[in-house]
């Protein structure tokens, strides 16, 4: 049986841990560049989904630093990680190819 597709945050949260590892607020940061501003996650939102894709073994704690007596964790993708991703890339990639070619008829002001 197929994986369930990833939810769009979650999708954008491993996006933005693929190149890098980051902190909170950069993931944060981060998905709000990829998505362009349409996808502005909540702190709340975001560390519920941080300790979600943990337990999945989708992302692991790379480090722990403290900044202005502060802790700040950075988190890294996993290989499972990546792979989930890369197979989510690849199902929406085929989706949007056939909706574009469906599309195509209304190129050109043809119905």
């Amino acid at each position: 049986m197929s994986e369930p597709p990833l939810r769009e945050p979650t999708f954008l949260i491993l996006t933005a841990l693929a190149d890098e590892p980051r902190h909170g607020y950069a993931v944060i940061e981060e998905v709000d560049h990829i998505s362009a501003g349409s996808v502005r996650l909540r702190a709340g939102t975001l560390y519920a989904a941080l300790d979600r894709l943990r337990a999945d073994g989708l992302i692991e704690v790379d480090r722990e630093e403290v900044v202005q007596t502060r802790l700040r964790r950075y988190y890294r993708i996993t290989a499972e990680g990546a792979r989930r991703l890369a197979a989510d890339a690849a199902r929406m990639r085929r989706h949007a190819t056939a909706a574009a070619r469906r599309l195509g008829r209304f190129a050109g002001g043809t119905a």
